[in-house]
């Protein structure tokens, strides 16, 4: 089991900037894929950024240039800074944590970017 503590979410005004962060902790392994994923109000939840081990990162395509998503293998750490936040960047963020066929979920934070 794995489990995902998220941290770092509130209200900010647009142009804005926010930095969540989660760590993981319990059976870890070397190789692992960590993300953000947001879920609007009344919306599908969609994946915002994703990391490998090694540092590779992809970005949807309404986050582009404005997050960057990191990580610290050696505390099992995720981040996400998050940049000139728009009202439409408001939701729920989860982090996920998935390594071969296991997949993990944080319980997720608040973001509301007001206009």
């Amino acid at each position: 089991q794995v489990q995902l503590a998220e941290s770092g979410g509130g209200l900010v005004q647009a142009g804005g900037s926010l930095r969540l962060s989660c760590a993981a902790s319990g059976s870890i392994v070397s190789f692992s894929l960590m993300a953000w994923y947001r879920q609007a109000p009344g919306k599908q939840r969609d994946v915002v950024a994703r990391i490998g081990t090694g540092g590779s990162t992809m970005y949807a395509d309404s986050v582009k240039g404005r997050f960057t998503i990191s990580r610290d293998n050696a505390k099992n750490t995720v981040y996400l800074q998050m940049t000139d936040l728009k009202p439409e960047d408001t939701g729920v963020y989860h982090c996920n944590y998935r390594y071969g066929p296991y997949e993990y979920w944080g319980q997720g934070t608040q973001v509301t970017v007001s206009s």
